[in-house]
């Protein structure tokens, strides 16, 4: 099952089951809002259960290309899946991102190698992300800092967690982070990841029956500059080093995130320096299972 929120002009935010190419409006007293809807059930199966009924009762149906567009407020349009309240990222989750960033490290200085000891250590790199209000939804516009020059996508699979810190869904992340930032010194970590726009997810969330084997995704991502295509890559998340549930198990250590939280995993796909984002560059993630996220770029101030 998919899930997503959409915007409907006069109606405000809206909770949707996906059936092909409509979206069931099933929003209502026991549907408010998909984090509503993940507090209340509980686990992936009781959310499964209360959305296909609500689904089945459903008033009101929408073409899913009449939403999946450009965000108006006088205009239905697709929002993020959900509010996380709280957005986390883990990093150095596979070979490739391990050795890219080693390889940007000063070989003379105390920093060579920390890429190299957290793939191999038990303990995950693990950091806070993002807020809702720091999140864009799909066709959303994501930020570039105003003091970063080097400002990459991070193309993801991304967990959303629910009470007791199950798994009850993934969906598409863009953990976008300003690259020359986190070069300079590691401790500028925050600094690099945390700005406006600075996270982007959607477009739906999908059950773990939806999705089957969250370990055996084909990921994809393209960048588009003046309607040209400017970089293309790929990567599968069996190359993933760490399991989603290993991820969350850490995460949750003395740790209570609320239901609703997102977990993003790492990325595979590492774009080259000379293809650093500008505004108005568009970026699709597709996601296997999941869907294709899209996002609009613009400088912040």
């Amino acid at each position: 099952m998919k899930l997503c929120q959409f915007h409907l002009p006069g109606r405000g935010t809206r909770v949707g089951v996906v059936e092909g190419d409509r979206v069931a409006d099933i929003t209502g007293r026991e549907a408010p809002s998909v984090r509503a809807l993940i507090e209340a059930c509980g686990t992936a199966d009781a959310l499964e259960r209360r959305a296909r009924r609500l689904a089945t009762r459903a008033r009101t149906r929408l073409v899913w290309r009449e939403l999946d567009r450009a965000p108006s407020p006088r205009r239905a349009h697709l929002l993020a899946p959900l509010d996380p309240p709280e957005v986390w990222g883990a990093g150095i989750t596979y070979r490739r991102s391990r050795e890219y960033y080693e390889a940007h490290t000063d070989a003379g200085g105390r920093t060579k190698g920390i890429y190299d000891y957290v793939y191999e250590a038990e303990r995950p790199e693990l950091f806070f992300k993002a807020t809702a209000a720091r999140t864009a939804g799909p066709n959303a516009t994501i930020g570039l800092r105003r003091d970063s020059t080097l400002t990459a996508v991070e193309p993801e699979l991304a967990v959303v967690i629910g009470p007791r810190h199950r798994i009850v869904g993934y969906t598409v992340g863009n953990d976008l982070s300003a690259w020359d930032i986190e070069r300079e010194n590691p401790l500028f970590l925050p600094q690099s990841k945390i700005f406006a726009g600075c996270f982007a997810m959607g477009p739906v969330l999908a059950t773990p029956r939806e999705v089957g084997d969250p370990h055996a995704l084909a990921l994809a991502c393209r960048i588009h500059r003046g309607g040209r295509l400017l970089f293309e890559g790929r990567v599968n998340t069996r190359e993933m080093k760490r399991r989603c549930d290993e991820l969350v198990d850490w995460l949750s250590r003395s740790n209570p995130v609320p239901a609703g939280t997102v977990l993003s995993t790492g990325t595979g796909i590492l774009v080259p320096d000379e293809h650093a984002l500008r505004a108005g560059d568009v970026v699709e993630i597709e996601l296997e299972r999941i869907g294709t996220l899209r996002n609009t770029v613009e400088r912040l101030h």
